[in-house]
């Protein structure tokens, strides 16, 4: 991972990345002009709770990561989850902050993630503590947008206009941006044999 400052304005975008794509860096890409960060950390986790299959091996999901990021320089890829031993988002988040006083995070979702994010441990803690960017995926915006986190949080969002000072604000705060986005998914790309676990 770079090496994080007080004051950085950073993105956090956690998932399995199974396997990384376009998608992931063209929403990384996004984030970091559309939200006004200065880096955007992948999170590569060593597995998702909610999911009932074990993703491929870290390391080979650490080089591919770091092959679709290839050359961009407000982009990194950590395997701090691993490393930490932290299973939750939530956890993740908690111990980052402590060991980064002073850098501004913002957890980056796709609205995918928005629709269940009711559904992840201590979810409320996630919101509460760190402002969230989520950004539009074909067919996810009514979904997210009607979701549980989003109607309970609805007070918390912020208009799309004041998206790149998102990093500033104090939790919770919550913006959503509607975008074109490349139509991947991991799941897509597995299904289509174009990644073996």
């Amino acid at each position: 991972m770079v090496l994080l400052r007080p004051g950085m304005r950073v993105g956090l975008l956690g998932g399995s990345f199974d396997p990384p794509h376009q998608g992931h860096l063209h929403l990384s890409r996004e984030a970091l002009k559309r939200f006004g960060l200065d880096h955007v950390v992948w999170l590569v986790s060593p597995g998702n709770p909610l999911k009932a299959d074990a993703p491929a091996a870290m390391a080979r999901r650490m080089v591919a990561a770091r092959d679709v990021q290839a050359g961009h320089p407000c982009l990194s890829v950590s395997d701090f989850e691993a490393r930490a031993g932290s299973r939750y988002t939530a956890d993740t988040l908690r111990l980052l902050r402590e060991q980064h006083r002073g850098v501004r995070f913002v957890w980056l979702m796709g609205a995918d993630n928005l629709a269940q994010l009711h559904r992840w441990q201590d979810w409320r803690d996630i919101m509460d503590h760190v402002p969230v960017g989520v950004l539009a995926r074909p067919g996810d915006r009514m979904a997210a947008l009607n979701g549980k986190a989003a109607r309970i949080y609805r007070g918390a969002r912020l208009p799309a206009g004041a998206a790149t000072g998102l990093a500033l604000v104090i939790a919770p705060k919550w913006c959503f941006l509607n975008m074109p986005m490349v139509a991947l998914s991991s799941s897509k790309l597995r299904a289509a044999g174009q990644w073996q676990r």
